[in-house]
């Protein structure tokens, strides 16, 4: 159960399962978005992220499509941006150090950082990574 003002870590698969209705977690990730959103939750995510997703659409997908959702991340303002410094990054590679975390990318091993320096426990995302880290998926 997600709590009035808690706030939720968007993660690069959920952002991309929302923008790509063909995804196999679209509806998954649309579902976990509405509930949050209805609970009251108070979205995040990274640069890293932010940077991940982008490109991914950019490459990947469609560049019309990358820049419609940055239009939309940016023009709605819900999502608060966390910034990743290079204290941060340097954290991050320790995460990338431990052998229990297979193929851990270094994205997500900022992203364990932050969502610690920040105080969020909440991830909106398919990655079990953040479980075995001590999150909580909502989806």
């Amino acid at each position: 159960m997600i709590r009035a003002g808690q706030k939720v870590f968007v993660d690069t698969g959920a952002w991309l399962a929302l923008a790509l209705v063909d995804d196999s977690h679209h509806e998954r990730a649309v579902r976990g978005w509405s509930e949050a959103e209805r609970s009251g939750a108070r979205f995040s995510t990274s640069v890293p992220v932010v940077i991940e997703t982008f490109t991914y659409l950019q490459r990947k997908i469609d560049a019309r499509l990358a820049l419609s959702w940055s239009e939309g991340l940016r023009s709605r303002g819900g999502t608060q941006v966390l910034a990743c410094e290079s204290a941060d990054l340097a954290e991050a590679w320790q995460w990338l150090e431990r052998r229990d975390l297979h193929k851990l990318s270094l994205v997500d091993a900022t992203s364990f950082v932050l969502l610690r320096k920040n105080k969020i426990r909440l991830v909106l995302g398919f990655d079990t990574h953040f479980a075995q880290a001590g999150f909580r998926l909502v989806v």
